[in-house]
């Protein structure tokens, strides 16, 4: 994969990614890159042109796939963006900023979960 490459996203969210990347230590040449026509909703856009991303990283064996945009550049860069998260939740979880996401979530649920059996009793939560 070549990250020289212009993605349509802001300059200072590239330069982040590319530091995170340099970081962790991913190989990016070894990031296997396939595109396919994408489905769902978008119109003739999304049923002619090739923007759904797969990005494969075989050293950890983790496969990403990314649609959400109709640019194909933007899908690139959000489908990298979510390769180089998981890894960072694999081999660095203290400094991954979706993993404390997660876990601030978690704990909100059951902190729901504790005051809803609190309210009404166990037989409703």
């Amino acid at each position: 994969m070549n990250l020289n490459e212009r993605f349509d996203v802001s300059p200072g969210k590239v330069e982040a990614l590319l530091e995170r990347i340099q970081r962790l230590g991913i190989d990016a040449k070894l990031i296997e890159e396939g595109f396919s026509r994408g489905k769902g909703p978008g119109g003739q856009k999304i049923n002619k042109t090739s923007n759904r991303v797969q990005l494969h990283y075989p050293p950890l064996g983790i496969s990403v796939v990314c649609q959400r945009e109709r640019k194909r550049t933007v899908n690139r860069f959000l489908a990298l963006r979510e390769l180089v998260d998981r890894v960072e939740m694999k081999f660095s979880p203290e400094t991954s900023q979706r993993l404390q996401d997660l876990q601030r979530l978690r704990r909100r649920k059951s902190r729901r979960a504790q005051r809803s059996r609190a309210k009404y009793g166990q037989e409703n939560a």
